[in-house]
């Protein structure tokens, strides 16, 4: 078989080629390199202990995280996201993308994610109430943080249920669209985007036994508990954004969360991220240890359509081919 035939079969079944891949990490080998920072704030880096902070090599389980879902036996790396660190008081935000990613067509973004923060719970200590944030349709090194810049779409979350608003779909600065745009699976009555809609009441987290052990061994004994019903913190959980033309819908553990149509992608990269919605900071010195955003065993992967797509094209080359 020679190798046009080769890659031409490979093509043509979309069975097989649906195990294709556009990107993927597992944060197992230090990327740190591999990927850009874009924060909100002038100057800042991602560990100059400025305002936002990104380590791309942080073994979780130090701070009693349970393994990833989707993670290999061991593979307790992952990237961990802060945001308006103890005594910043900055209502900021940052953006993190791959360099040298160049996304076409369709396709879905997957990736484990994880909002941890400090008790008491089940509403939580002071400044806990912050976003983990993930969207498509942007370049690598522009920065999206809804208070100054929004490109593509964008998805957050809270992790306490600490708003009005815990589940949020952004197009643009400034808030994020009002239910009655429709585009909410919960729908377009004013508490759709509220953890405490009926919608999100299969959500709930608990602190892990480790992570109480630790906590108490630094003096911190408010680490036990569970979140409020439809809450996505203490809890992995595994987000996908999927794009087909010029749509984009967001689910979370499988349950749709938001679908935006006519987005205009200026972008061909992904971002995933972390913001606070308020200008304070937390009080409690623990936080730099409990408050934050994990991601982990992020993929990219075609659309099955496009695959199919891809198959019949090369089916019919290769019967021009024996001709």
């Amino acid at each position: 078989m020679n190798r046009f035939f080769a890659l031409a079969c490979a093509a043509a079944f979309p069975l097989a080629a649906s195990a294709q891949i556009y990107f993927s990490d597992d944060f197992e080998v230090d990327p740190t390199t591999n990927y850009s920072f874009n924060s909100s704030v002038a100057g800042d880096l991602p560990a100059n202990n400025l305002n936002n902070e990104a380590n791309y090599f942080f073994d979780y389980s130090s701070v009693g995280i349970p393994l990833a879902p989707n993670s290999a036996a061991g593979g307790t790396r992952g990237l961990k996201m802060e945001t308006n660190v103890i005594g910043s008081g900055v209502f900021s935000g940052f953006s993190t993308s791959p360099l040298g990613l160049s996304l076409s067509g369709d396709y879905t973004l997957y990736f484990d994610a994880w909002i941890n923060f400090q008790g008491p719970f089940p509403g939580g200590g002071s400044g806990t109430t912050q976003m983990l944030f993930a969207g498509i349709g942007v370049a690598a090194t522009s920065t999206q943080f809804p208070g100054t810049n929004i490109n593509g779409v964008g998805f957050s979350a809270t992790g306490d249920g600490g708003t009005s608003a815990d589940y949020r779909a952004y197009t643009a600065v400034g808030s994020p669209l009002d239910p009655s745009t429709g585009v909410y699976a919960a729908g377009s009555h004013s508490t759709a985007r509220n953890n405490t809609d009926p919608y999100y009441a299969g959500f709930v987290g608990t602190v892990p036994a480790a992570q109480t052990a630790w906590a108490n061994g630094q003096g911190f004994f408010d680490q036990t508990g569970s979140t409020n019903p439809g809450a996505q913190g203490m809890a992995w959980r595994r987000w996908k954004i999927q794009k087909t033309g010029t749509s984009a819908s967001w689910y979370i553990d499988g349950l749709r969360i938001a679908t935006v149509d006519n987005v205009n992608f200026t972008g061909d990269n992904f971002y995933v991220g972390m913001f606070d919605i308020n200008a304070s900071s937390s009080t409690q010195p623990i936080s730099r240890d409990l408050l934050f955003g994990l991601v982990d065993n992020v993929q990219v992967v075609p659309e099955p359509t496009s695959l199919v797509a891809l198959g019949l094209g090369a089916a019919a080359l290769l019967r021009r081919r024996r001709k």
